[in-house]
């Protein structure tokens, strides 16, 4: 699925905190993540429960929202189905992608395994 143009633009115009959304016998785990937007997917790096998450239900949510003291600019939420890509190379890439964008190390979180999300359907609103 494409994203709109301009929730594209919105999605990388800031390094802002994404909330993960996984769901798992029926019940939710939400979970700030760094992210990269491109094409219709995005990349995170992660661990811990919410990959656990992710190996049992690849359906995911990702909500990103821009605020002015505490009045909403912009949000964003995608729906997509999220891939754990357990190669070393490609993690050690996006992990560098990702750690750029917030001004991280690249050795950053090496810990953490790569997932991308292709995303199934979107929505945004600016305000």
């Amino acid at each position: 699925m494409t994203v709109d143009t301009e929730a594209a633009h919105l999605l990388e115009s800031e390094p802002l905190m994404a909330h993960l959304g996984t769901c798992v016998d029926g019940r939710p785990h939400v979970a700030p993540v760094w992210y990269r937007y491109a094409d219709g997917v995005v990349e995170i790096v992660t661990t811990g429960r919410k990959l656990e998450n992710i190996r049992e239900n690849p359906r995911v949510s990702l909500s990103v929202q821009a605020d002015d003291a505490g009045q909403t600019k912009w949000m964003v939420t995608l729906l997509g189905t999220a891939t754990i890509i357990e190669d070393d190379e490609e993690g050690d890439a996006a992990r560098e992608r990702i750690n750029d964008k917030y001004g991280a190390g690249s050795n950053a979180y090496e810990e953490n395994t790569l997932v991308r999300i292709e995303i199934g359907s979107s929505s945004y609103q600016t305000y």
